[in-house]
């Protein structure tokens, strides 16, 4: 054996500290050793730093407090890589903490040192911490534009290369914060990002699939992005995971992708020419597609698009066996069998991805273009497929799918066709209020201009659900509800069939809403179902015109005009048109055309229509009757209102204390009631007379007996004892007998009075007047020519209104009184126009009016200033002479002149003259 040699060590330089090991278990001290020139000891400190601040955010703090993170930052940047790497490590773990993200934003040097550290020379380790820091510095805008500027983009991109799974879930992280905003979208595509992203969903890490997804999410809301992606293939690879059930998980998020995908024209024609979109639909609906049933020769496809019953049989059976078994039973089956190609095995699919899908069709139909493309792929059956789903959410997602896709007209008859109304109609009869809106909404977009859906929902009893969902709490289900309802009225079958089931009391609860859709949608449903007389009474009858009325006020256009048209449906009955006006519709309507912001065309046709049917308030109001507003029993002359001044009814005017005010002058041509009783009396009377006369022999012959018989019970009367005079007790009983006979005549008498007081108004009877148009009817409707007619009738009119007045002498006609004391014998302010015997322009025209509307003579009714009125009438000029039609137009003597002119009739001075309108005679017969 050899000889032990023992080695000379050298001993260290005089000028080198011996090797000092120090034991520090405070902070600060570590924090001091940051500051040390030597690089050992940064980099044991950093890592030490590391270890601390991994343990929890309070150490993040503390070491905040301690101003560690300035020294980090600066060994961020040391020539050492060591230094750098762990110095990097604490830094990407302490931005956890909020309190740091906001110190380091402070700091400018901060993003650069990070995206240095990404750099391809750089440790994995480095890539790591840097991407990660850079991830949590992303969630404050600020940050994500310092990145941005500092070209954080690309190197984050590089990351998404790394082998290392940390590298790539750190850097799609950050990237999809990043991609928030719009201008790293525009950067993704420069530095061609989108196709590692795509390649990151073959990941096998379930965090990095997700994150790809939510970074291609909000990367594909941009144009052209869509563009770039569709050319990297990306439709097709996101139906491929979909079309993997062990990424069921993450199917929501690939169909969020695809939703965005999908807006764009060029990605549906590609899906279309690919066959891409048939494959989605049977992924979501859990079917083989209409091609691969024909190559496993189960013969051509029902026409309901809904497969074979055994692709059916086989979804049931492998959804009930994963309910059963769960995930294990996935892995199980997965290891046992061999993996089929994407798209061939169907499996079924999450209700949430099923949500998602039909969410993504309903927004790629947006576009009319898309939605000719979807109907050629036959896109409503998978949606029709998804109504009979278990799930709600599901079945609202469909429906609103269907709203949007029954926009186009083909879609609204194939969706018809394909059986899609029975599903929406029993949706909405759903305790559900969304699966209510959603399948109402569907249905008015398929009722709108088309008659056989109409039809069809009749067919399916489903107007009564339709109804009952009036009275829904949800507002937009009550709105589309009425929407439908008021398609179907186009209808008269189905419109009487709704009447029929109470629509009309239905309609009147939605309109005291204060949602301005609902009442926008149930006036206008009102409108469409109040258009017959029977229906208007109803709705009259259940207090429906209030809350309509009350519409008028509403701030909402939309509103406003609906009931406005509403009103004008209704206002065509006059019992209707009076309980509007007692509501104050038409002082509404009045405000609304004086307003120069709320004027419309609606509001003027139902004030019009209003004053059509209520003719003297339309005369009150515009002081103007056109010839075809026919006078009837019931209108009244108030006068001319000023603006502002409230209509009232007779009956208000009838119950006013008699004033000194002109009288209001009412029509009504009836027999007065107490004569026509006292004639039938007399003729009562002298029937009984007559009856009498008959039997005067008969009594004179017994008259004989009759005094036999008296005069032997005077004969008895004296011969019996006088009678004894009356008891005490009898008188009392008499007096109280008396009593209550005079308290029981008391209370008839009062019963009488209240009675007569709780009777409703009767206007007084004008049986002279009856006699006027007697005699009219009689004398000068059979006159020849409406020239000849006119004529006579004012004459008539001036006979019976106290003849002729010659011209200047008005002043001195005596009117007041005569009426004064009319108003004086019947105690009221309301006169019967035929009492009236002396009557100036205003009551002449008004008779003259009234009596001419009773035998087709046309003319109209103006009212001028100071009690003045006059009739226009439109008669041709005066017949053709022999002389004249030798030069004239028409040679046929006799033949009248056209076109006819306006006159003006005079009923004052010459009765019968005819003035024309714009002669100076006729001008001062309208003024003083």
């Amino acid at each position: 054996m050899g000889k032990k040699v023992k080695k000379d060590e050298k001993p260290p330089p005089d000028d080198v500290f011996d090797t000092l090991l120090v034991e520090s278990r405070q902070a600060g001290t570590v924090v001091l050793m940051l500051s040390s020139p030597e690089e050992d000891v940064q980099s044991k400190a950093c890592e030490a730093i590391y270890k601390f601040v991994d343990k929890c955010d309070e150490n993040k703090k503390q070491l905040l407090d301690l101003n560690a993170v300035e020294h980090l930052l600066a060994l961020m940047q040391s020539e050492d890589k060591i230094v750098r790497r762990n110095a990097c490590m604490a830094v990407g773990v302490m931005t956890a903490h909020p309190d740091v993200r906001k110190y380091l934003r402070k700091q400018e040097a901060t993003i650069p040192a990070l995206v240095n550290l990404l750099a391809p020379e750089e440790d994995s380790v480095c890539h790591e911490f840097s991407a990660l820091a850079m991830s949590n510095m992303a969630t404050e805008f600020s940050s994500k534009a310092t990145i941005y500027d500092n070209g954080g983009v690309e190197p984050l991109v590089r990351c998404l290369l790394s082998h290392d799974p940390d590298v790539q879930k750190n850097g799609i992280e950050a990237l999809a914060l990043l991609l928030m905003d719009y201008q790293t979208r525009t950067a993704i595509r420069d530095v061609d990002g989108l196709n590692p992203m795509l390649e990151c969903l073959k990941s096998e890490y379930a965090a990095i699939q997700k994150l790809a997804l939510l970074a291609l999410e909000r990367a594909s809301q941009d144009g052209e992005n869509r563009s770039a992606l569709r050319e990297l293939e990306a439709i097709s690879k996101l139906i491929d995971f979909v079309a993997h059930p062990e990424w069921n998980d993450l199917h929501v998020m690939a169909v969020m992708v695809l939703s965005n995908l999908l807006e764009d024209l060029e990605s549906l024609e590609l899906i279309k020419e690919t066959g891409g979109l048939k494959r989605l639909v049977a992924v979501i609906t859990d079917q083989v597609p209409t091609e691969e049933e024909a190559k496993g020769g189960k013969g051509a496809p029902d026409k309901g698009g809904k497969g074979s019953r055994q692709a059916k049989k086989s979804a049931k059976e492998s959804a009930s066996q994963k309910c059963s078994h769960g995930s294990s039973a996935k892995k199980q089956e997965s290891a046992d069998s061999s993996e089929p190609p994407p798209g061939e095995a169907i499996i079924p699919t999450l209700p949430d991805v099923k949500m998602c899908a039909a969410k993504a069709i309903a927004r790629s139909a947006r576009s009319a273009e898309n939605r000719k493309i979807l109907h050629e792929q036959e896109t409503e059956k998978m949606l029709i497929h998804l109504l009979s789903h278990e799930s709600t959410e599901v079945q609202t997602s469909a429906a609103q799918a269907l709203a949007i896709m029954a926009e186009n007209l083909s879609s609204r008859d194939s969706i018809r066709e394909w059986d899609g109304l029975a599903p929406l109609i029993k949706m909405v009869s759903s305790e559900n209020s969304e699966v209510k809106e959603a399948a109402t909404l569907a249905l008015a977009n398929l009722t709108t201009a088309n008659s056989n859906n109409c039809q069809e929902i009749q067919n399916l009893n489903g107007i009564e659900p339709l109804i009952n969902c009036l009275v829904d709490t949800r507002e937009e289900a009550v709105a589309n509800s009425a929407c439908v309802l008021t398609n179907l009225a186009q209808i008269e079958v189905l419109r009487v069939d709704a009447q029929n089931k109470g629509v009309v009391r239905a309609l009147i609860e939605p309109l005291n809403s204060r949602n301005t859709t609902v009442q926008s949608k149930t006036a206008l449903a009102v409108a469409a179902f109040v258009c017959d007389a029977e229906s208007r009474e109803n709705f009259r009858l259940s207090d429906g015109l209030t809350p309509l009325v009350a519409l008028l006020r509403s701030g909402n256009d939309e509103v406003r005009r609906n009931a406005a048209w509403a009103i004008t449906v209704c206002a065509v009955d006059e019992p209707t048109a009076t309980e509007i006006c007692k509501l104050g519709g038409m002082e509404l309507l009045q405000e609304i055309q004086t307003s120069s912001t709320r004027k419309s065309p609606f509001a003027e046709a139902a004030l019009q229509k209003l004053l059509d049917s209520n003719l003297s308030a339309k005369y009150a109001l515009t002081g103007c009757l056109s010839s075809t507003n026919f006078i009837e029993n019931g209108f009244y002359d108030v006068g001319q209102l000023r603006p502002g001044t409230k209509f009232l009814t007779v009956v208000e005017y009838a119950k006013q204390e008699m004033n000194d005010k002109r009288p209001i002058i009412i029509v009504n041509a009836k027999p007065d009631p107490t004569i026509s009783q006292a004639q039938s009396q007399a003729e009562l009377d002298a029937k009984q007379e007559a009856s009498k006369t008959s039997v005067t022999g008969k009594s004179s012959r017994t008259g004989r007996d009759s005094k036999t018989i008296i005069r032997k019970n005077d004969f008895e009367h004296k011969k019996s004892p006088r009678v004894s005079k009356k008891t005490r007790k009898q008188q009392e009983r008499e007096e109280k007998q008396r009593e209550e006979e005079l308290q029981a005549q008391l209370q008839r008498e009062a019963e009488a009075i209240s009675a007569a007081e709780n009777k409703p108004y009767e206007p007084p009877c004008d049986s002279t007047l009856l006699k006027f148009i007697d005699e009219v009817v009689e004398k000068i409707q059979p006159l020849p020519t409406t020239r000849e007619q006119v004529k006579a009738l004012a004459a008539f009119v001036a006979e019976k209104m106290g003849g002729p007045i010659e011209r200047g002498q008005l002043s001195n006609f005596g009117w007041e009184l005569p009426l004064s004391q009319i108003k004086f014998e019947l105690k009221s302010n309301v006169v019967p126009l035929g009492k009236i015997k002396a009557g100036i322009h205003v009551h002449r025209a008004l008779l003259f009016k009234t009596l001419a509307d009773k035998i087709a003579v046309s003319c109209s009714l103006v009212r001028g200033e100071y009690n003045r009125a006059w009739n226009e009438v439109l008669l041709p000029e005066e017949d053709y002479s022999l002389e004249d039609s030798l030069f004239a137009f028409s040679p046929t003597p006799g033949a009248p002149k056209f076109p006819p002119k306006t006159f003006i009739v005079d009923l004052i001075h010459e009765p019968g003259n005819l003035l024309p309108f714009d002669t100076p005679e006729a001008q001062t017969y309208k003024k003083i």
